[in-house]
């Protein structure tokens, strides 16, 4: 039975449910130091799919790959709780305020780096941005195929995969060969709980930068306990170029951060017949509301 390698693509995300007027800095970037930090919901949609991958092949190992400051370590433990075996974080200044361009050349330098991986998953998009684009672009940088707006992982064989995906107006099936990226809807199955004991195994986990600032001697605890030191790679790491990352090589820039909240003006009772709601609808379209 194959046993595959698995990379699945995280995120450390801003809550952006609390957004307030210093959300944003001067330079057009987003100010997360003062939003709550969260794993981003879709991208735990991907570990489950992952993880499912693992149950049905046995030996199969999951990586968690993540790109941000120190404290996104707290995601990669979270993968930890549920079954990821392994977590690299990518932290260097030189990645601050990159645009998906550069963190998707980031990610691929990272693959690459890793090697010999089967699979890559990741949630369609990030709340915190919602492009989309970052997984399609780590594709085409890897040269790989990518399958778009998973729902399901269908099935697995040596040499392909089976993905069901969630589209506007259906649903349909498709193949592909390994090396593959998938992106994951929110509507697949969300990502199982927290284990218990895999919780009390890797609750200490870290990186050396983050014993660096404890009072521990950190060199020693890294060797008394290898299994909770967490891979911790800079630009240099994965060789890439450093013109390329950052805002020096991030083409976009965020001008303008609103919360927006929609309040109702008029309203409407429907009976509960067909033709009351079809109509509804055919105003709705033609009103350009609806697409």
């Amino acid at each position: 039975m194959k046993e595959f390698q698995i990379v699945v693509l995280a995120k450390q995300v801003p809550d952006t449910r609390n957004i307030g007027k210093d959300a944003m800095k001067a330079d057009g970037t987003v100010n997360r130091a003062v939003l709550p930090a969260i794993f981003n919901p879709e991208d735990l949609h991907a570990l489950e799919q992952a993880l499912r991958i693992k149950d049905q092949f046995p030996g199969s190992t999951i990586t968690l790959l993540t790109m941000g400051p120190p404290r996104a370590v707290e995601i990669l433990k979270e993968g930890f709780y549920r079954g990821a075996d392994d977590g690299i974080l990518l932290t260097d200044r030189a990645f601050a305020g990159s645009d998906t361009l550069a963190t998707s050349y980031a990610i691929s330098c990272a693959i690459r780096k890793i090697k010999n991986v089967d699979l890559i998953v990741c949630g369609r998009q990030a709340i915190d941005g919602d492009t989309a684009q970052v997984g399609p672009q780590v594709a085409e940088k890897l040269g790989i195929p990518q399958i778009t707006y998973a729902e399901e992982i269908v099935s697995l064989a040596d040499d392909k995969i089976q993905v069901k995906r969630r589209l506007e107006r259906g649903i349909e099936t498709v193949e592909s060969s390994f090396p593959v990226l998938i992106t994951v809807n929110s509507s697949a199955p969300h990502c199982r709980p927290r284990n218990a004991k895999r919780l009390m195994k890797y609750k200490h986990a870290s990186t050396i930068s983050n014993r660096q600032e404890s009072n521990e001697d950190y060199l020693a605890t890294a060797v008394a306990n290898s299994h909770l030191t967490i891979k911790e790679w800079s630009v240099n790491n994965i060789e890439a170029d450093a013109e390329e990352l950052g805002l020096g090589g991030s083409p976009t820039k965020v001008k303008k951060v609103d919360n927006i909240a929609f309040q109702s003006k008029e309203s409407r009772t429907l009976d509960d017949f067909d033709d009351d709601i079809d109509g509804l609808m055919k105003e709705l379209i033609e009103a350009h509301i609806i697409g």
